[in-house]
């Protein structure tokens, strides 16, 4: 393993434990998800500042608030790590009442505020809440049995892309149906569509490398998750590499993983969750060479993409069943 990679997993790691100590009581999933915040911005974790980010959301947030329900460690590791908790908070804040006019409150709603909160001038922020709601009903026509609160996360997304709402979601539509006959969980398929219309490329070629990614691994032995875990892989698959050498790095990183504390046969995370993570880490290498050849702006938003979705199934796993609910 590239010693780049290795610090990366040990980062992983040290974290996830400094994490624990401020949030004794959450799941293991729960704390990965606020390690891999630190992990994706290279930071290391600053016990003190993420206790106080912690009585923040006590503080600004009532008791039965989203912003304290499952989600509260995501977002304290996401104020802890933005350089001004007490701003970035107050933003969110702002963003999440705008949300809650277009969309019913749920778990993923405050990870959509603070996603906004973050990449968007706050002049702009009651456009791009309303544009969200916008792609969430055109989402829901298309499939309104599958499209749930989960999705409000993307749909921030997809409402910061530059990209018409047309051409979003015609893109998502001809990968919803290039994959569906690959998968069992439409749900499941309809995010990584969605992801990938985030992606530049045909909807032909993206699903093309998703699928080879997913082979490849499973010719190795490491089959991917098909139900929440599903929507990071396509933004794994398309990184500039070869698949199969993402799919080798991803073995040797889940390899090492395994042999961790908490990451075993008797531990909280799965295997298919330490994959997932597995192709976190790899991602942020590419990433990082990404930079170095003057494709930051895309790399910049496929770390962020992945960082929300593994957060998405941080929460989907730790909520379930309550996750696949619908909302209006």
């Amino acid at each position: 393993m590239r010693e780049t990679i290795q610090r990366g997993c040990e980062q992983l790691i040290r974290c996830r434990d400094q994490v624990k100590q401020v949030f004794p009581w959450d799941g293991g999933l729960i704390h990965l998800s606020c390690a891999g915040i630190y992990v994706m911005k290279g930071k290391s974790v600053d016990e003190g500042v993420l206790e106080q980010s912690k009585r923040l959301l006590k503080e600004k947030v009532g008791v039965f608030s989203n912003f304290r329900g499952t989600a509260r460690s995501p977002i304290a590791a996401m104020l802890a790590v933005s350089g001004n908790p007490e701003r970035t908070l107050d933003n969110g804040i702002t963003v999440y009442e705008l949300l809650k006019k277009e969309f019913w409150s749920s778990a993923y709603l405050p990870l959509a505020a603070m996603t906004i909160a973050q990449l968007v001038e706050p002049f702009d922020y009651e456009r791009v809440a309303g544009r969200t709601r916008r792609i969430y009903e055109r989402m829901k026509a298309e499939h309104p049995f599958l499209t749930n609160s989960e999705d409000s996360a993307l749909c921030a997304m997809s409402a910061l892309s530059e990209r018409s709402e047309d051409a979003l979601i015609g893109d998502m539509e001809s990968c919803y149906r290039l994959l569906k006959p690959e998968f069992f969980s439409g749900n499941a398929v309809q995010s990584l569509a969605h992801v990938l219309s985030l992606c530049e490329g045909t909807p032909e070629e993206k699903c093309r490398r998703t699928m080879e990614l997913f082979h490849n691994l499973k010719a190795a032995g490491r089959k991917y998750g098909t139900e929440y875990e599903l929507p990071t892989l396509g933004i794994f698959a398309l990184t500039d590499a070869d698949s199969r050498q993402v799919a080798g790095e991803m073995i040797e990183i889940d390899s090492w993983l395994s042999e961790q504390k908490g990451f075993g046969a008797l531990g909280s995370v799965g295997s298919k969750q330490r994959l997932m993570y597995a192709g976190m880490l790899a991602q942020k290498e590419h990433a990082a060479a990404d930079v170095v050849q003057t494709a930051a702006v895309r790399s910049t938003v496929a770390l962020i993409v992945a960082q929300e979705m593994v957060m998405c199934a941080a929460i989907a796993a730790s909520t379930a069943p309550a996750a696949s609910s619908s909302s209006s």
